[in-house]
Parts: C-alpha cells; structure tokens; sequence
C-alpha cells in the first residue's frame, strides 16, 4: 500500500464528493470523480456525468484548460478515484489522454476490476513515466461503488433484496376472491423510498406470481431517474405476454432458466451489474437460501395482519447497517457477510 499525506487525503475526498454527482446517471459504470493539483490548488475537476459521455479525466483535463491552467498539466497530480480505463469502448482511453498531456503524478484510490482494465491503466501511466500511487481511501471508494466492483469481481450482479412487511411478519394476506387486492404495507413516502432504489439498479427481478396476482409496472415513477430493465421469471410459462410488465415502459426479459443462469446471462449478455429482487416471498427466499444476495432492504409496516403469506428469512449471520424512520415505517437495512467489498457503510 502506498503512503499518502493529509493533502493527497483532501483531494481524492474532493474527487469522491464529485463521483457522488453521478449517481442515478452512469451505470453500468461507476461513479468516477477527477481533481487535476498544480501549485498546491485545484487548477481543475469533472466527473463522469452520464453512462456513455466523457469520464471524470476527460471532464477534469477539459476545465482545467477551459480555465486557462493547460500550460500547468505538466506538473500537476490528478486525483481519480478509480483506476483510468486502458481501452477503447464508448470513449477512447483516459490513461493515453493523461499521458498525451503529459501529467506528472496519479494518485488513484481503487484499481478497476473490468477485464478490460484490471491494473492495464496503471502499467500505461507508469510505462509513460507518470509517477503513480494506489490505494488512498479505497475503502470509500469501495463502498461508493460496491455495485460495479461486485459484479466483475463476482461476475455476477450485485443483488439486493427489497419487500414490505407487517409489524407480525407477513408480505401481503391470503388473497381471496372476495379479497383480490394486496394488503397496503407501504405508504406515500415509503413508496418514493422504494422507486428511489429502483432507480439505483440496473434491473429489477419477480416472479410470474407476483406477475400474475399484482400486474406490477416496475418502472420509477415517484423518482427521478431511469427505469430498470425488468427481468421475470416464469418457468411454467403462465404468462401471456399481455400483462403490464411487458408494455414498451422499459425493457423486459423473460426466463424460465434456473436463477444461477440467470444472473450469468444478465452479467454477460445485457451488462446488468445490479439487480433489485421485489418478489414474491418464494423467488426472495430463494437467493437467501442460496446465499446469492448482497444488501437486503425491509421495509416494516405499523400493521399486522395475523395470517397471510410469511416473510422471507434472511439468515442469523446477515449484518445489520442501519435502520431509517420515515413516520412510522421503517427501513432496515442488511448486508450478507463474507463480501469484502462491502465496508459496513449503507450505499443509499
């Protein structure tokens, strides 16, 4: 690990409040933050704003000459919170763009598990002669971007498991015809939590009987942001293909495949690196007892319901992060142990 002094610790900070900005915007890739130093000041900074526009290095090169600072490039630092991509993909490299303008040290936080990176960034800089130092607050960076990280180091997508439950530990009451409709467990501002995190996912996942007994949309409608990919899975082909969660409102892919292939093809083939698992109780508990989920988030209702359907049960070892009052809802929040990714901060 390299050593870093107070003033290396304030400018990747800096770096890491400006990657914060991209949130909601650039995934499948991560929050990146840039912050160009010379003459002990900031002469620059960017980030990368949207999924296929300039990262945070183009960004913070192109304020830094737009405020008149480009003859200083060759003896400044920049500050990035990840490691600089090494290959062409919606953009050209950003290590070739910090060696052509001749930067003089990089000081990046995390090395970039993407296979087509994967330290190739940094044997660039360093091959070019640009001084580099790796590893200042990494664990923040970590936490920021655990989504990204998880799934190309797990090459699968980083899952979180999302349901309401009554105060008495039931998802919704035994549905009758008389009775058709599910028990109300959330309410308006609970209800914008739950797009909020839609928001922040890929993808989100359910069953053909969530399908079929609520005729969900899926899609972010009390948040701002774009509406995931919406997987279901309907093994015993129930479905008929006019249900709502297939309109033009988002994407939708169908599967009747086991749930570990599943996650490989949304990982290889459609590039999801998040997935947000609503339901129902069976699909839920079925990636606990598999032990394939990364953050579980409960929202407990100030209802009972004294019979229905269970549930899920997470497991006695899940670590619990925080828990949030929103009047009298709560939000819990839980981890799977064994991720060392994952830092014991909330990523909300």
């Amino acid at each position: 690990m390299d050593s870093f002094d107070d003033n290396d610790i304030r400018y990747m900070r800096r770096a890491l409040q400006l990657a914060e900005l991209g949130r909601y915007r650039v995934s499948p890739n991560p929050m990146v933050g840039a912050v160009i130093v010379a003459d002990g000041r900031i002469i620059g900074e960017g980030y990368h704003l949207k999924f296929g526009g300039p990262h945070a290095e183009v960004n913070a090169i192109a304020d830094t000459e737009r405020r008149g600072n480009a003859r200083l490039l060759p003896q400044a630092t920049i500050y990035v919170s990840l490691e600089p991509c090494a290959h062409t993909g919606k953009t050209p490299p950003c290590a070739d763009l910090i060696v052509g303008k001749r930067l003089r040290r990089a000081v990046v936080a995390c090395r970039d598990p993407f296979p087509a990176v994967d330290g190739k960034g940094i044997e660039r800089l360093r091959d070019a002669g640009i001084e580099v130092a790796v590893g200042c607050l990494q664990h923040e960076v970590e936490a920021l971007n655990v989504k990204f990280l998880t799934a190309h180091t797990l090459h699968r997508p980083y899952i979180t498991l999302k349901w309401a439950q009554s105060a008495d530990g039931f998802i919704d009451h035994r549905r009758t015809t008389e009775n058709p409709l599910p028990a109300k467990l959330s309410d308006l501002l609970t209800s914008v939590f739950v797009h909020r995190v839609r928001t922040d996912h890929d993808a989100i996942l359910v069953g053909s009987g969530t399908v079929i007994a609520d005729n969900p949309r899926l899609t972010v409608r009390t948040w701002t942001g774009q509406n995931p990919v919406r997987v279901v899975i309907d093994r015993r082909h129930r479905l008929t293909g006019s249900e709502i969660v297939f309109n033009g409102d988002a994407p939708t892919l169908r599967y009747d495949l086991p749930l570990r292939d599943v996650l490989a093809d949304l990982y290889n083939r459609h590039n999801i690196t998040s997935l947000l698992i609503e339901g129902g109780a069976e699909i839920l508990q079925s990636f606990i007892d598999a032990d394939t989920w990364d953050s579980a988030q409960i929202e407990v209702a100030p209802v009972t319901l004294n019979d229905g359907v269970f549930a899920p049960k997470l497991t006695k070892n899940a670590v619990h992060l925080s828990t949030t009052t929103f009047r009298y809802h709560q939000i819990i929040e839980y981890q799977r142990p064994g991720n060392p990714l994952t830092s014991g901060v909330p990523y909300l």
